[in-house]
């Protein structure tokens, strides 16, 4: 599960643009499975895939079939992924690539994602695109992020397998990378804290964006087997609270809370200390984020230029202006967080 915003507010995305299909692609329409369908990010990535031509199957439970759209090429299938292969089997039959955008725990990105990869492979599917959408998860090893690792011990599954796995990376996500967990922003006080120098660039991303990104991904069969790494804007924690100021029209104090060694001591404390996962999960990425083992590496932006990310800046002064007021709820302690 995740949480529903940064802040706890609804927000509202513009609808990808239809893009039209000549005579030739009418016949080469590709159909995709989404798993995680009617999620943040999985129902955008299902309205880019429409938008782009491509036939649609959600995968959702009985619960949330009133959550999607109606179009003549998006058709519904009910089912979970705790279901196992062979009742998963039937949804994939025929399709020629897997989406999988769910969260949750082990159960959920180890055991049930490997339901569906095996069901894929019965089926025939050629590509799956697993639950991953972060940091660059290979830059780095195990033991330093949990919600890493979960994604990491998943992707030796396609180890000879026939289905080709496409690993999706796009650093973090502003709308929670700005939010309450990861204790960069605090509206009250007024200050942007920074861990170590702040002058290595991070990567960022819109949940938006990497549903566009990862539509066009999709639909690009030179992605098999590979890690593809897309990005909405490469800059400093030094400028992104320059960003943040410009767009807030105030002043955040900046604090310096220590070395990137002294971010690794404070994830060390917390993981002894901790009541819920989430209380030290969101430095673990930060971890990774500033010493550079998460950053994205040989971005390829430039092989989907139908895709024009969003610059920080116009997000600030979009949906990302509620990151300037005080949360209207405390976060969810007790849920398997998407923390970037």
């Amino acid at each position: 599960m995740t949480f529903a915003s940064a802040t706890g507010a609804q927000q509202a995305f513009p609808d990808p643009v239809e893009t039209s299909r000549g005579p030739d692609e009418e016949t080469m329409m590709t159909t995709v499975l989404v798993a995680g369908a009617t999620g943040s990010l999985g129902s955008l990535v299902v309205r880019n895939l429409l938008a782009r031509g491509a036939d649609v199957r959600a995968l959702v439970r009985e619960s949330s079939v009133d959550k999607l759209p109606a179009h003549p090429r998006l058709a519904t299938c009910v089912g979970d992924l705790t279901d196992g292969a062979d009742a998963l089997q039937q949804h994939v039959d025929g399709v020629e690539v897997v989406v999988s955008a769910v969260q949750g725990g082990p159960e959920v990105i180890i055991d049930g994602q490997r339901e569906l990869l095996r069901a894929a492979e019965r089926a025939g599917v050629a590509r799956m695109i697993p639950s991953d959408f972060s940091i660059n998860l290979h830059g780095y090893g195990y033991g330093v992020n949990v919600l890493s690792d979960l994604r990491r011990v998943f992707s030796e599954s396609f180890a000879g397998s026939a289905v080709a796995r496409t690993s999706v990376a796009v650093g973090a996500f502003p709308e929670y990378f700005l939010g309450a967990v990861h204790e960069v922003l605090d509206p009250a006080a007024g200050t942007f804290s920074v861990w170590g120098d702040g002058t290595r660039p991070v990567d960022i991303t819109t949940i938006p964006d990497t549903a566009a990104f990862t539509a066009a991904i999709a639909l690009d069969p030179a992605t098999a087997g590979r890690d593809v790494h897309v990005v909405g804007q490469q800059l400093t924690m030094l400028e992104l609270r320059d960003e943040v100021e410009a767009a807030s029209g105030r002043r955040w104090e900046l604090v310096r809370r220590g070395t990137v060694q002294d971010l690794r001591a404070e994830v060390a404390r917390r993981q002894f200390t901790a009541s819920a996962l989430f209380e030290y999960v969101a430095l673990q990425y930060q971890v990774a984020m500033y010493d550079g083992t998460g950053s994205l590496r040989d971005v390829r932006n430039e092989d989907y230029p139908d895709v024009t990310p969003t610059s920080v800046s116009a997000y600030l002064a979009g949906p990302g202006a509620a990151h300037f007021r005080e949360p209207a709820a405390p976060l969810r302690r007790d849920d398997w967080p998407t923390a970037v």
